[in-house]
């Protein structure tokens, strides 16, 4: 969820580092740039670009960028280089549903778990499964990834993965019908989320699966408001969902725009302004 202003710093690094061919004309557009000068970029820098360009639906330049990473852990044998560009990879299969090239490289990510023993990579693959097979709509092979996810995140303490993926495993839940066990996981996200950073209170990505949940019980005036909030929130804070966590959202949109009524939908747009995320899950979910 990194945030646009920080992908433009990266742009001027990248153009001021580039100064070494200062008769090259402007590319016509940003992607070129990003592209072909951001060599000059740290490789960790360059895959916190190609997420970025992941979310705004640019695979084409998120890709080039996460093989560049890949290319240049295996000619200096940077296991962290090589295992988090097979990851970006990974998730860049999700846009076309490409079951193929992710099982490609879930294989690779597993051997290289197993030749550099360490298991954060059979985390990562278990991870970006759950997300393929969730988006698919194969809900007992996403959970199952998801549980080996999370039981390997708790074991080597990567909290962060553990944290997200019981927002992920939430929608899960929703689509199974599960709504108590939706809203345990959706609790207990923001619970690590705080105890991690008290700022995280408002965190509005969990909102989404808050939405789904309450459309799912046919909360409908529930899940358009929280919706309006997520959208307002996302907004402002300059965040870009990842496509399995915006389809549901896009589904709740759709769906409370053909059950209620048009004044019905703006009058309640209309008095979501002072809604926070704090509110609605005291709202909803207490």
């Amino acid at each position: 969820m990194t945030k646009f202003p920080a992908f433009l710093t990266l742009l001027t690094l990248a153009l001021l580092l580039s100064c070494h061919s200062p008769q090259e004309k402007p590319a016509e557009k940003n992607n070129e740039i990003e592209v072909t000068e951001v060599e000059t970029i740290a490789p960790k820098e360059m895959l916190r670009l190609a997420y970025q360009l992941f979310k705004e639906g640019d695979d084409e330049a998120s890709i080039k960028l996460a093989n560049q990473v890949l290319e240049i852990g295996r000619q200096t044998n940077n296991d962290t280089l090589i295992g988090r560009a097979l990851t970006s990879l990974c998730r860049n299969s999700q846009r076309k549903l490409d079951t193929i090239r992710l099982a490609e490289i879930s294989a690779e990510l597993s051997d290289l778990a197993a030749s550099s023993g360490n298991q954060q990579w059979l985390m990562y693959r278990a991870h970006m499964n759950a997300e393929m097979w969730r988006l698919i709509g194969n809900m007992d092979r996403a959970e199952a990834f998801y549980n080996e996810s999370m039981r390997i995140s708790f074991e080597t303490g990567a909290m962060g993965m553990y944290t997200i993926d019981h927002f992920n495993k939430s929608f899960v839940s929703i689509a199974k019908g599960d709504f108590e066990e939706a809203k345990k996981l959706i609790t207990k996200y923001y619970q690590l989320r705080q105890e991690a950073d008290p700022a995280a209170a408002e965190d509005a990505y969990g909102l989404i699966a808050l939405a789904y949940l309450l459309e799912q019980e046919k909360n409908y005036a529930g899940a358009h408001e929280v919706a309006v909030v997520t959208r307002r929130l996302f907004k402002e804070q300059n965040l870009f969902p990842e496509p399995p966590d915006e389809k549901p959202l896009i589904m709740v949109e759709e769906k409370v725009e053909e059950m209620l009524e048009a004044s019905e939908l703006e009058a309640i747009r209309s008095k979501s302004d002072s809604q926070t995320v704090a509110s609605l899950l005291a709202k909803y979910l207490k």
